[in-house]
């Protein structure tokens, strides 16, 4: 073996043991969360009730910070620039993750370059949901009610290109309605709207709608998966309404600034799966509607991957463009 390559092993040989060394010894200060959303809404509780066990499992503070805003990018953006270390993750989603890079000509970060996926938090559908003041107890009753507003329909969201933004466009789109986007920072002020009847309806996840179905405020008329969740196994999917084209799943979960060691990624990844199998983070993932996921940091960057690709020719598809 010559000298240049017994050096250039024994190089590398030293490079896997520290790094080895540096994912044991990780996490060594407190952990930042940042949540692209509002205290309260569904990506907040899953990093709180993720944080609570980890801070245990890690001997160390894990700091979660509220920055919402542009559709979750404001706060996705400070993963992304921060140092790639491991020691600031955000609660990425569908949104500024698989979709703003369609929707926007530019961006303050680039998903697929500056952002590493490390473990899919959780996953669930978005339900179609109405205000009281909707005659409607169906999808088709909201479809030929909404027709005879001739445009007239006013619906909330949880941000400009989110997964609930464009579940609803391509519902509309399908139906053959016209109607008006409002949207807000965040899932409770965007349910809130449908609550008190400043939105007729909306698409999201079930957790930040589930205090008002119980006020009979809101009313929920169906699933966009392709099979009713346990959990809202009264509600049909849109397939079964009629509109098998609209399915969308509302994913969410952790990524860190890329760069950082493979090493602490997948110590992250290990420790937020057997976090995700602790029957108490389980059992009130459930109590909010909320499915946990898991799996590997490639499982994960697959999953992302094809929700660009799907929602990427839908978007192109549609026209919908934010920044004209």
């Amino acid at each position: 073996m010559s000298p240049f390559r017994r050096r250039f092993l024994l190089a590398a040989a030293l490079a896997c043991a520290a790094s080895t060394v540096s994912a044991q010894a990780w996490p060594t200060k407190p952990v930042r969360v940042i949540v692209p959303a509002p205290a309260g809404s569904s990506l907040d509780i899953v990093a709180r009730l993720l944080g609570d066990k980890l801070k245990d499992r890690w001997g160390q503070p894990v700091v979660v910070e509220n920055k919402p805003g542009a559709g979750g990018m404001l706060g996705v953006d400070v993963a992304a620039k921060a140092a790639p270390d491991g020691y600031t993750l955000t609660v990425g989603f569908n949104g500024p993750i698989a979709f703003a890079p369609f929707l926007y000509r530019k961006m303050p970060y680039d998903p697929a370059k500056d952002l590493m996926p490390v473990v899919m938090t959780t996953s669930q559908p978005n339900v179609l949901a109405v205000g009281a003041n909707v005659p409607a107890v169906n999808v088709k009753e909201f479809v030929d009610w909404a027709r005879s507003r001739g445009g007239k329909l006013n619906y909330s969201s949880l941000g400009m290109g989110s997964s609930a933004h464009l579940t609803m466009e391509l519902f509309l789109a399908e139906a053959g309605v016209s109607g008006t986007h409002v949207p807000f920072n965040g899932s409770p002020p965007a349910a809130m709207a449908v609550a008190q009847g400043e939105a007729d309806a909306t698409f999201m996840v079930a957790p930040a709608l589930l205090a008002h179905v119980r006020a009979g405020k809101v009313r929920l008329l169906a699933v966009s998966s392709t099979q009713r969740p346990d959990s809202l196994k009264e509600l049909p999917t849109l397939a079964e309404a009629g509109y098998p084209n609209v399915e969308s799943l509302a994913w969410n979960g952790l990524f860190t600034a890329a760069g950082t060691p493979e090493a602490v990624v997948q110590k992250i990844n290990a420790d937020v799966n057997a976090t995700l199998q602790d029957a108490s983070v389980r059992a009130a993932f459930d109590a909010q509607g909320l499915t946990p996921v898991g799996g590997s940091a490639a499982d994960f960057r697959r999953q992302v991957d094809a929700d660009m690709k799907r929602w990427g020719a839908i978007i192109n598809k549609t026209g919908i463009k934010l920044d004209q």
